[in-house]
Formats: C-alpha cells, structure tokens, sequence
C-alpha cells in the first residue's frame, strides 16, 4: 500500500484559560483527508523553532487555512489596524516566509481565505483591511448559524488560461463568502484567476510555478464533498501532492 502525501495545515494561535494552544477547525484537515486524499498534519505557528526550508523538506504539501485573525498590515505597507483587531503575529512570521520557500521548491500550495492573503503579502501585494459597502456580501453576520454563513452567496468570474479554467471552473461559479479583509493590490508575480461581481480578486495563482501554488478567497473546504467545484480544488491540490511525494521518493 502506497503511503498518502503528508499534507501540513496550518494551525493558529489561541488561548483557552491560561493555556497557549495551537488550533484550527475540523473542516480544514477533513477536506484534506477526504477530498485530496492526503494525511493531514496539523502545523503549529512557532517561527522560532521551525525553519521553513526543514518544514517543506519534511512534507508533500501545504494547506494555509483561513483564520479570525487578520495578517498585521506592517507586513505589507498599510496603516496600524484599527483598536480591536485579532492578529497573530507567530503566525504572520512563519507563513510569510514558508510560502516563499515553499513555492521556490516546487511544493504544492493551496491558500484559502487568510492563506490567498498571505500570498499575497509574502509575495509584495497588499490588502484592503476593510471592504467598503455596497457590492455582494463578503462578511455574514455573525449571529447567523454555521450553515448560514458558509453558504455560497454570490458568484465569481473565473479568468481564462489559469489553474482554475484547467480544472473546469469557467465563467462564473458561486462562492460563499466569510471575510472582511480582501486583495488590494496584487504582487509581482501573481496571477489573477476569478473575481467578484463588485471586482474585488477572489483568486490568485502563481505565474510560473515549479508546482501546483494556488489562493482562494473562499472557503473550498466547507462541505467540500457535497460541492462538485470545491471539490475539484482540492482534488486537483492532493493529485499534486501525490505526484510531489513520487518524485520525491524517486529522487527526482
């Protein structure tokens, strides 16, 4: 029996009473071991003792995950965020970093919410630390139910030539939609692959890449199963990680 990719998700910071936690919810690893097919292992945010190049040398694939914190804006140019502000700066100084490396060795790369964000950032771009009304619905509320919040609620126009126009997704697919941040402008070297009805970049992929290096602002991951063009996301995701861990274990 061949082994499944090792696949690192990314963890964030959190406090529960006293204690300091590393910890992310359960749809990030279920999509990974379910719909790319991939062992899940949780990667927790501690820039001082993991290295990235140590961290890509001991895995086939990495999920940057969404998160409530924000990346904090001195990392891109912008103003101090606004009082009140959930950051997480362990996380901010090991993802930047691990997405530059990462991509560099060709290992595949799949950023959803905060991880489109951090490619963004790691990469030169920065961001819109609050999306300015009208236009679709990019933030629920907060007291609608889990279900309720991750429902797909407006459409995005998928680019063609890109990663996502080769997986299938083409022209407009509807999207749910759980942020409040967003892509402002986009770094040198990346590619545009689907917008929202009010403009704003919903999708990012790296023009170039060694390997399969993809952000999505949504979140692919909820009920992935259930969601034929989420699905394909990740699909696409853990084929390529199982080709990396081949090549890998072929010496190539």
């Amino acid at each position: 029996m061949s082994r499944l990719p090792v696949i690192a998700v990314t963890a964030s910071c959190w406090k529960i009473g006293p204690h300091a936690v590393q910890m992310n919810d359960d749809k990030n690893s279920r999509a990974v071991a379910s719909a790319a097919g991939g062992l899940p292992l949780i990667l927790p945010m501690f820039p001082d003792l993991l290295d990235p190049g140590q961290i890509v040398a001991s895995v086939d694939g990495l999920l940057f995950t969404g998160a409530p914190s924000n990346i904090e804006p001195f990392h891109y140019g912008g103003p101090p965020s606004p009082p009140g502000t959930e950051h997480d700066p362990a996380r901010d100084h090991l993802t930047l970093p691990l997405l530059r490396v990462a991509i560099a060795a060709g290992l595949p790369v799949l950023g959803l919410c905060r991880g489109v964000q951090e490619l963004n950032v790691a990469f030169g771009g920065t961001l819109h630390q609050q999306l300015d009304e009208p236009g679709p619905e990019h933030e629920p509320p907060s007291d609608e139910s889990i279900e309720e919040q991750y429902a797909k609620t407006h459409d995005v126009t998928v680019q063609p030539g890109g990663v996502l126009a080769g997986l299938g997704l083409e022209g407009a697919i509807k999207v749910n939609s759980v942020h409040a941040q967003g892509i402002a402008r986009v770094a040198e070297g990346l590619r545009v692959e689907a917008v929202a009805e009010d403009g704003l970049i919903e999708a990012l992929s790296v023009e170039g890449s060694k390997g399969f290096a993809l952000g999505v602002q949504w979140h692919p991951e909820w009920q992935v199963m259930s969601h034929p063009d989420y699905l394909k996301i990740f699909q696409a995701f853990g084929d390529a990680c199982r080709l990396y861990a081949e090549q890998r274990t072929a010496g190539l």
